[in-house]
């Protein structure tokens, strides 16, 4: 399905559009400096809650993107959701890490800080390859003791060169699932990193923005969160289109931006 579209955001998934574990997707390179040519902002939003900020914009740079200013992250809209002053345990990444103690949180890491004692305030999920027993075993401790669980976001699987690997939400599903508490989640799709693009987009609305993902769930949603238009790429996580909803379907990015581009 097409639509004429004012487009003057473009709002760009990272894994599995632009690339794959920091491989770049043929044509996306281009297909973004194509965009930003014709006078389009691109705004990468991310679920990615691993990496800080800085580390996005430095891998973004050494394919030949400049992202300065232009990288939104699960890690960012889950900082939105934390108070100063609150202790905090994170088990997540570094960029989760940063996030939360720019909240003005104290922060411990269980992987870490084994064992530290509670209480805590907050317990936030994130994708991190040291989740094993007994960080499960401190979230559950924490949540049980009155700390509010939120997760970064809970994709299932996260998109690589040789397949998927599982992501933040499989571990968040864990936690969830010992606790028996739904956790709050600030990522792709949810209102929180709604809100968070929105700030970073003053005076753009919603019709003035395309959302291009890989994962109809995440992306599609987040698009419907927005009020904008989606378009589907096959090029991560979702290689077939039979069936699915969005305004574009198209191979990869360079094709989304020949198609808006051509309006």
């Amino acid at each position: 399905m097409s639509k004429t579209l004012p487009t003057k955001v473009v709002l760009c998934d990272l894994d599995g559009v632009v690339w794959l574990a920091h491989e770049p997707i043929a044509g996306s390179v281009d297909a973004i400096a194509r965009l930003r040519s014709a006078g389009l902002r691109v705004l990468f939003v991310t679920n990615n809650s691993f990496s800080t900020q800085a580390q996005q914009v430095a891998a973004l740079k050494k394919i030949g993107i400049d992202a300065e200013g232009d990288v939104v992250t699960s890690a960012m809209s889950a900082g939105l959701a934390i108070q100063s002053g609150w202790r905090v345990l994170v088990c997540g990444g570094e960029g989760l890490i940063e996030e939360v103690r720019g909240a003005g949180a104290e922060v411990v890491v269980p992987y870490r800080d084994r064992g530290a004692p509670g209480p805590f305030d907050a317990v936030v999920v994130g994708f991190h390859r040291e989740f094993d027993f007994e960080v499960l075993t401190d979230a559950l401790t924490a949540v049980r003791g009155g700390a509010l669980l939120i997760g970064s976001n809970n994709d299932p699987n996260y998109p690589t060169p040789s397949g998927p690997i599982p992501g933040g939400g499989a571990i968040l599903a864990a936690v969830e699932k010992t606790t028996g508490v739904a956790a709050v989640v600030t990522g792709k799709p949810h209102l929180p990193m709604a809100d968070l693009v929105r700030r970073m987009c003053p005076g753009v609305t919603a019709e003035e923005m395309v959302m291009v993902g890989d994962m109809p769930a995440t992306d599609g949603e987040f698009a419907r969160t927005i009020g904008c238009a989606y378009a589907l790429v096959l090029s991560g996580m979702t290689p077939h289109a039979e069936g699915l909803d969005a305004e574009f379907i198209e191979n990869s990015l360079a094709e989304v931006a020949d198609r808006l581009l051509s309006i």
